[in-house]
């Protein structure tokens, strides 16, 4: 099962590093941090690509699993934001930010907008935990996050039929750190662990 997961992974980053010249990008080629079986972590990377939008990243059996959100995730159960996934990237991947060349894949800022641990919630309908990895196949993701400005259970869900099939939603679930009031994309526009602005990354940066 080990030796399965490890081509599994290796498969992954394929798409991740073939997309990528690693002698002009500052990102990160990977390979060297090792997967945790607990407290895994997930990032929300805010990224002026060609399009603003935030990629949504969770780490699931060995990478990160990750999501272009284009409004980010929101904090309002009624909403319901698009979630279109991209290629996993390693896990030393939740620790960058700054500039991506503009002639690269993905060229522009990143800034480190979230981070931290999240849970996994998601049973069976026997009521018992199912892994994130068993979740990710099905389609159906449902998680706790703890964050710095994001916190409590999140749903990922994978359209299956419809023009939009094969992407995700992430909805905010319904529970204690559920409020429809807040817009914190909008009002919490600095790096978690930098403190700098969309701007202020994209100078100093360089």
């Amino acid at each position: 099962m080990y030796l399965d997961a490890y081509f599994i992974n290796a498969f992954a980053m394929k798409a991740y590093t073939e997309k990528r010249d690693f002698t002009k990008t500052p990102e990160p080629k990977g390979g060297k941090k090792k997967r945790t079986s607990k407290n895994p972590v997930f990032v929300i990377q805010k990224h002026a690509a060609t399009n603003l939008h935030y990629d949504f990243r969770l780490e699931i059996d060995g990478t990160l699993k990750s999501w272009a959100v284009p409004k980010g995730p929101s904090t309002n159960p009624s909403d319901k934001r698009m979630a279109i996934p991209t290629e996993d990237h390693p896990l030393e991947y939740a620790n960058f930010e700054g500039n991506i060349p503009e002639d690269q894949y993905g060229g522009g800022t990143v800034m480190i907008w979230d981070r931290g641990k999240f849970k996994n919630l998601k049973k069976n309908d026997a009521g018992e935990r199912i892994s994130l990895k068993e979740s990710y196949d099905l389609g159906t993701i449902e998680v706790w996050l703890n964050g710095e400005k994001i916190k409590g259970g999140y749903a990922l869900i994978k359209m299956k039929s419809g023009k939009m099939k094969g992407n995700w939603l992430l909805i905010k679930m319904d529970d204690s750190e559920a409020d429809a009031r807040r817009n914190p994309t909008n009002t919490q526009n600095k790096s978690v662990v930098s403190g700098r602005t969309m701007k202020e990354i994209s100078t100093e940066s360089k």
